[in-house]
């Protein structure tokens, strides 16, 4: 009693005077159990279960007597993931690997038995393919080509030697990776799944929230260039993970399968409102730098308006068909008022009246293509979706399903070179002076080229990965020398286990120091993780461990010097086929156009952003090309589309389509061999099909239909116009 009496006023001095502490009612200790539950909680759910199947899986190679069960605990590490869908994926692509690596190590064993020189350089070359192959097809396929080419090195390497314990190696080898891949599937699908569809419904929530509120930021103009540069960045960002992650729940859920187009639907219709959006501002950005105050002042409350609507329903827990009901009115409301406004602007300028027109038609055309996504999104919901839907031709779907992702040949060629570089480099090392753990080395140098294959900094992470290893070599001395000894039963051994490895799976879930917890992990599995009959050898776990951090020292060195992943002629050329984007706006055919159009596009500004994360004035001129690809590419499409429109209704000359076809020529050329003189004749192009389509517009003064249609065109021709000559466009040197 006199402790607690002796504490009592210490603890009152750190008190507000005048208020009494008290428990946290009901409410508040539910929402901040729920939040911990959401955000720390699935940390260390992810950890338990990493953990324990890593575990798993070592007692069953165990129990099974297969030769080395660290490698079934390495997989699992590899493989973890915290999601169900997301480990089923890697599983599914890595069974595959596994199988095409063993059957390519056979393969290149029985073609050069006993010829140790071309048997490396036969996997050299196969290595480095597969790795080439993974930059190519990305997302979960990735995996699948990696581990294509890491097996066949895993079970080669240590052989290359003696062949004739290839084929029981790879039939070992074999076992010991599917008990990690049935291990870490089992216990991700059966304790506490935690599904991707959940991921992925909340990812649209906190998409929402973010895209209207940079929204309202940008209506109400108060969005500076470089803060509305790197918000639509994050957004491009997101759609490009979204459809990687619509790829891999389709693994655990046959609901969400089924419904896969709709998604796809969905993030394509998101794409677009994004372009509106960002059409919207940049037009904005051009009023407010060219005395058009007028048009502002005009304009302006209708940004406003639509700023306060979007502003005052909840950010998360939305009510969608409430939405996009107040936003059909605002759209449906609008052209009259717009007409309205006009009347007393009639007496300015041609150019101000063309700016004011454009501005009402861009405003409308973004909440036309925001009332889309919320239609389709109602659907997703268990709403019922629009008769438009039902309507959707079997091309259309198929457009809006396909999502390619395009990656340049040189960047292919690019990730064969530089892995072929590495290894080769501790091949030849390991040949000419014949040390004992050179084969390690040559693994740990095929690791890191895989795994950072697609890494924004290889550098970094070849470099994080290496002090993991030595992290790892520490730590696999102490448990040999110490813990190992005196260990006694498997359940002793995972208590021993368990805090290490745990630490390992917390440190790769960090972003920023993921290939300390990868290094770390693996490494120390492959080290130092217990075999049925452990083997006591110190000296040999440290020239081991020196070998694996050696590679990775190496690899850095040579991605840091010879291949730079920022280097000129390699961003020269994903800035050329960005370019090729708006090329094949202005020539491609029309059906399915917008879809494939948008999609290339977002994956292109994806990787050149990866490759461009420092800020530097090559990093600028980039954005510059991405923003203004989108912009031309797509008023482009939709000059392409009003004007096909408008051609079944009888309203254009003959000489209207040689004027649509030459301005995109002329735009296509610009986009090609951007310059001076590209630029002028675009312009000139511009020009002319303007003039064409106010003639016409005077021919068609009292059809309010005809007159809409044109009116439309105009405002793409004035569009395309203003970013020619926006002042930030990057096609004439400055």
């Amino acid at each position: 009693m006199k402790r607690n009496h002796a504490i009592k006023p210490a603890m009152d001095s750190f008190r507000p005077r005048g208020v009494m502490w008290q428990w946290p009612n009901r409410p508040t200790f539910t929402q901040a159990v729920r939040d911990w539950v959401s955000s720390h909680g699935l940390i260390w759910l992810h950890l338990l279960k990493t953990v324990t199947a890593g575990l798993l899986a070592l007692g069953i190679a165990m129990l099974l007597d297969l030769p080395q069960p660290r490698i079934a605990m390495t997989t699992v590490f590899v493989l973890m993931q915290p999601f169900s869908g997301m480990v089923l994926a890697k599983s599914f692509y890595r069974i595959l690997g596994t199988a095409v690596g063993s059957v390519a190590a056979l393969v290149l064993g029985g073609l050069f038995v006993q010829q140790p020189e071309l048997y490396m350089l036969g996997m050299i070359v196969w290595v480095s393919a597969c790795i080439a192959a993974a930059v190519r097809y990305r997302h979960f396929r990735w995996y699948g080509f990696v581990l294509a080419g890491y097996t066949a090195a895993l079970i080669g390497i240590p052989n290359v030697m003696a062949p004739q314990g290839l084929f029981l190696a790879a039939l070992t080898r074999a076992a010991e990776v599917v008990v990690g891949i049935v291990c870490s599937s089992s216990v991700s699908a059966l304790i506490l799944p935690q599904r991707s569809s959940f991921a992925l419904r909340r990812t649209l929530q906190i998409r929402y929230a973010n895209f209207t509120a940079f929204a309202v930021d940008v209506l109400a103009r108060g969005l500076a260039r470089n803060q509305f540069e790197r918000r639509f960045a994050d957004l491009i960002d997101e759609i490009v993970s979204f459809e990687a992650t619509r790829s891999f729940v389709a693994f655990e859920d046959p609901a969400m399968r089924s419904r896969s187009q709709h998604f796809a639907r969905l993030n394509s219709e998101f794409m677009d409102t994004c372009a509106r959006l960002h059409a919207l501002h940049q037009l904005i950005k051009r009023l407010r730098t060219s005395s058009s105050a007028s048009v502002l002042v005009a304009i302006g409350p209708y940004f406003d308006e639509l700023a306060v609507l979007l502003a005052r329903e909840p950010m998360v827990g939305f009510d969608a068909s409430r939405v996009a009901e107040n936003l059909r009115f605002f759209q449906a409301s609008l052209s009259q008022r717009v007409r309205e406004t006009k009347r007393p602007l009639e007496v300015t300028s041609a150019e101000s009246l063309a700016d004011f027109d454009t501005s009402a038609e861009l405003l409308y055309r973004f909440v036309g293509e925001w009332v889309n996504y919320l239609d389709t999104y109602i659907s997703l919901s268990g709403g019922k979706p629009e008769n438009r839907r039902e309507k959707m031709g079997k091309t259309e779907r198929r457009h809006i399903n396909s999502h390619p992702g395009r990656t340049n040949n040189f960047v292919v060629l690019f990730a064969f070179l530089r892995s072929s570089v590495v290894i080769a480099i501790v091949v030849s090392f390991w040949m000419e002076t014949n040390w004992p753990s050179g084969g390690l080395a040559v693994i740990g140098a095929t690791l890191v080229c895989a795994l950072t294959s697609t890494a924004p900094n290889p550098t970094k992470m070849a470099l994080q990965m290496a002090l993991g290893a030595v992290i790892a070599t520490m730590t696999g001395y102490v448990f040999m020398c110490y813990l190992y000894p005196n260990i006694d039963g498997f359940p002793l051994l995972c208590i021993a286990l368990a805090p290490v490895l745990a630490l390992g799976a917390f440190i790769a879930t960090r972003k920023g120091a993921a290939g300390y917890g990868i290094g770390f992990s693996v490494f120390f599995c492959l080290l130092a993780g217990p075999d049925n009959v452990v083997s006591y050898a110190p000296d040999l776990l440290v020239n081991n461990g020196i070998a694996l951090t050696a590679s990775m020292l190496l690899a850095a060195i040579v991605f840091a010097v010879l291949f730079p992943a920022d280097m000129r002629w390699l961003i020269g050329r994903i800035m050329g086929d960005l370019r090729a984007q708006a090329v094949s706006a202005c020539k491609d055919e029309l059906p399915g156009l917008n879809q494939r159009f948008q999609s290339s596009t977002h994956d292109l500004i994806s990787q050149l952003r990866m490759l461009l994360a420092r800020r530097s004035r090559r990093r600028r001129d980039a954005l510059r090309w991405m923003l203004v690809t989108l912009e031309v590419g797509h008023a482009v499409i939709d000059l392409r589309n009003e004007a096909e429109r408008a051609a079944y209704t009888n309203i254009l000359q003959p000489r209207w389509r040689s004027a649509v076809e030459r301005t995109c020529s002329d735009l296509a050329q610009l986009f090609e061999r951007p310059g001076a003189p590209a630029l002028e004749r675009a312009l000139i192009s511009v020009r002319s099909a303007t003039w064409l389509a106010q003639d016409m517009l005077r021919t068609v003064h009292t059809d309010c239909g005809r007159r809409s249609d044109l009116q439309r065109i105009l405002s793409c021709l004035h569009f395309i116009r203003t970013a020619l000559l926006d002042k930030d466009a990057p096609f004439a040197p400055r």
